[in-house]
């Protein structure tokens, strides 16, 4: 049972504020692939803090990720210049000082629960990517919620609201590890997964040679956005990391 619900029909992008190449496969999934964009469901996925890491290993999960070198760090900052500017996109390097992740992904739930996750995802992309901004401050998230017309206050604190913490993101955090997500982008379409933006083509070309309704969401969580709009572990490189 907990196996097939694993293998659902719905294709699945995990997406992440943090990852850069992330970022680029949002671009190309809106840019080049909107009818893909929008038969995806959007799943969030970020670095869990030690609270989250607990609430995992409670539920018998563990996060699937391991940090990437130095090495691949700088090699990565040469190849988002290149991926970017191939795609006529200016790239603002932000400083991460002690990031806390939950910060700008815990807020994308209120957001999405409002119907504009599609748009949240857009201005935290934009905030961090091209303004070089700090996401991780709740004052940029607030800004956010502002232009969004959504409550400043509760978004910005979302990273301190338990429901949040132990409804949905715990949701979020169980799921990439049950489909063993350990970098981003990751794609997942039935059995079938793909790392990294270099395998977004042959994402696509799966998802299109086998279209799939909308399916089950996880229990409690509307993970799929209004279809009116775009929906919204280092071993190697493919254009992917955390």
């Amino acid at each position: 049972m907990a196996r097939e619900r694993r293998k659902s029909k719905v294709p699945r992008f995990y997406f992440n504020f943090r990852s850069p190449y992330s970022w680029i496969a949002y671009r190309d999934l809106m840019d080049r692939y909107p009818d893909v964009a929008q038969a995806v469901e959007w799943h969030p996925w970020w670095e869990p803090d030690a609270d989250g890491e607990r609430l995992m290993n409670e539920h018998g999960e563990t996060f699937p990720y391991t940090p990437m070198s130095r090495e691949k760090h700088l090699y990565i900052l040469q190849d988002v210049r290149r991926l970017a500017r191939a795609r006529g996109l200016d790239v603002s390097w932000p400083l991460d000082e002690d990031p806390v992740w939950e910060v700008p992904h815990l807020a994308y739930f209120p957001a999405l629960e409002a119907g504009l996750g599609p748009r949240y995802i857009e201005l935290v992309y934009r905030a961090r990517w091209q303004e070089g901004r700090d996401i991780c401050d709740p004052a940029t998230v607030a800004g956010i919620a502002e232009e969004l017309g959504l409550p400043a206050d509760r978004l910005a604190r979302a990273a301190e609201d338990r429901e949040l913490r132990e409804g949905p993101g715990l949701a979020a955090l169980l799921a990439l590890g049950r489909d063993g997500a350990f970098g981003v982008p990751f794609f997942l379409h039935g059995y079938d997964k793909f790392w990294g933006v270099d395998r977004l083509p042959a994402f696509v070309e799966s998802v299109r040679a086998r279209p799939s309704e909308p399916g089950a969401d996880f229990p409690g969580h509307r993970w799929a956005v209004p279809p009116a709009a775009a929906r919204s572990g280092d071993q190697g490189h493919a254009g992917g990391c955390g």
